[in-house]
């Protein structure tokens, strides 16, 4: 961001942090450093983190809970694409990304992205993360009962297969908002005979694609939409977005350079319990039970 309108762009976020207070930055600066990990070690955008926070920030800030779902989806999505570029680059460097099969599933998601966002855009907020914290925990149990080892030379050469994985995995991307890392790693490794490591590196690449496509989505969809916090394009918050992404690029070099050091087995573990804590906070389980986690 440079000259005069960079400068006066900066100068009114200034003016006007107090709207959002400085233990929601510094939250949101420690969960880009977070998500970056997340992202490079285990190929996922951080959605299962990013989202939550973000959630009960803009709640905190007085934000409509249906408002406050919609912009953690649309900024989320244009969060994950810097740190899906940078993890992918880490990844490729390894030989871990399957590019032909990241861009297939990634084009092909990018546009299916726009029809999800659209009916979320018609969905109760409510029902909304009930269906995001299941779609992870739905993940998390596929992957923890799956057995999905393969022998070298048998993943999957069928195009249609990655067309119509990547129609699905982008048409979830828009309805929850997520860069389709989360669910794309389980259909990876365990439908399309993926090894760990390969399913880690060439989903990341494919969230370069599907990450893009769905933040402009919520970006077009929220245009005009009253209610929205400052700095917001449609659904999709700027500040939140700088607050995160300037920590989380750098943090996934230092992610993906740590997954290949790592034995696929406990990769694996690592992914499902941070889906499971996740899936359940969003579904409500533990308010419902009071715990305070």
């Amino acid at each position: 961001m440079s000259g005069v309108g960079g400068r006066s762009i900066l100068e009114s976020m200034s003016q006007r942090v107090t709207e959002m207070e400085l233990i929601y930055m510094v939250a949101l600066l420690i969960t880009g450093i977070a998500v970056g990990a997340v992202s490079g070690m285990l190929g996922v955008g951080g959605c299962f983190i990013m989202i939550p926070v973000q959630y009960y920030i803009l709640l905190a800030m007085g934000i409509d809970p249906k408002i406050a779902i919609l912009v953690s989806f649309g900024t989320n999505l244009l969060v994950v694409l810097p740190t899906a570029l940078s993890g992918s680059y880490r990844h490729s460097k390894k030989g871990a990304v399957l590019w032909r099969q990241a861009i297939i599933m990634g084009v092909v998601g990018a546009i299916a992205s726009f029809s999800g966002a659209f009916v979320a855009s018609l969905l109760p907020g409510e029902v909304l993360k009930i269906i995001f914290g299941s779609a992870i925990l739905l993940g998390s149990i596929r992957m923890m009962t799956a057995k999905p080892l393969r022998v070298e030379g048998e993943v999957n050469q069928n195009d249609l297969a990655y067309v119509l994985a990547g129609a699905v995995l982008g048409f979830v991307t828009g309805l929850i908002g997520i860069g389709g890392g989360v669910l794309a790693v389980p259909v990876m490794v365990i439908l399309l005979r993926f090894h760990m490591h390969e399913a880690v590196g060439t989903s990341t690449a494919m969230m370069i694609f599907t990450s893009l496509g769905g933040a402009i989505s919520y970006m077009v969809l929220g245009l005009g939409v009253a209610g929205l916090p400052a700095f917001s394009i449609g659904y999709v918050n700027l500040l939140q977005w700088i607050l995160l992404a300037g920590t989380s690029v750098p943090m996934a070099q230092v992610g993906a350079h740590v997954a290949h050091k790592i034995n696929a087995k406990a990769l694996k573990w690592i992914f499902i319990i941070v889906m499971i804590y996740m899936g359940l906070k969003m579904i409500g389980l533990f308010t419902l039970l009071h715990l305070p986690i």
